[in-house]
């Protein structure tokens, strides 16, 4: 997918919906996605926000068993409903939700990820339910600033280098950063690093960035075609969120 391959054999043009859990993911993380539209395929469209949730317990479950409910109202009406009304009827449309995976919430993240995908389904129509997703940022957006010190260093004036290891086994990044800067602000300084933030570079090494990576890759199969970026060939995947990938095999 070099840059200008607009309307590339395989590629459809799609427009990925985002609903996201943080407020800074709101603005940032389109500009850290950029990289996907430079081909002109796709656009994002952040379609609101919902709070971060929990894994469904035994009370809850048999709380809406007996109540007749498959999912809570509150999962319904900021995920499931939003999303039903982004893609009914709209083939060219895709549905991206995004939650930061903080380090005390790690070993819970097939617990998060199926109360996310039980709202999904629950509210979409069979033939929809592929067109949705949900991904995680680990831990938090703010790690993946680490893995591309030069965006850092050229607004921060901070002089890194590249994080040696895996940004994803960072505990706390965001701490990180304003202990780096003291007065850090998550959304207006983060967007500024964001802008010049190289997905291509955060993704150049296979054995980092597994949950960034299946985001990506997921993109890129919306989009219906294939690329040799980003390491999507031989890259770690996440575990967890990687099965919806096979999901959108289908001809564009």
């Amino acid at each position: 997918m070099a840059g200008g391959e607009t309307g590339a054999p395989g590629w459809r043009f799609v427009h990925l919906g985002l609903i996201v859990t943080g407020e800074g993911e709101r603005t940032i993380l389109p500009k850290l996605l950029r990289a996907l539209t430079a081909d002109r395929t796709c656009t994002f469209q952040v379609l609101g926000r919902t709070g971060q949730r929990k894994p469904r317990g035994e009370r809850r479950e048999l709380a809406m068993v007996r109540s007749g409910k498959t999912i809570p109202d509150k999962d319904a009406t900021e995920i499931g409903l939003p999303a039903r009304q982004w893609l009914a009827g709209q083939p060219d449309r895709f549905l991206l939700l995004v939650d930061d995976l903080e380090w005390e919430r790690r070993e819970s993240i097939q617990g998060v990820f199926d109360r996310y995908r039980i709202a999904l389904d629950a509210m979409l129509q069979e033939p929809d339910r592929p067109r949705a997703a949900v991904h995680f940022l680990v831990m938090m957006l703010e790690a993946y600033y680490f893995a591309d010190a030069q965006a850092l260093n050229g607004v921060l004036g901070l002089q890194l280098a590249d994080y040696a290891r895996d940004v994803e086994a960072i505990r706390h990044p965001k701490a990180d950063l304003r202990d780096l800067i003291p007065g850090f602000d998550e959304v207006r300084d983060g967007l500024r690093v964001a802008e010049r933030l190289d997905l291509r570079h955060v993704l150049s090494r296979p054995d980092t960035c597994a949950s960034l990576r299946t985001l990506v890759a997921w993109c890129v199969r919306a989009k219906g075609g294939t690329t040799d970026e980003f390491c999507l060939a031989d890259g770690a995947m996440n575990p967890v969120t990687a099965p919806q990938l096979k999901l959108l095999d289908q001809p564009a």
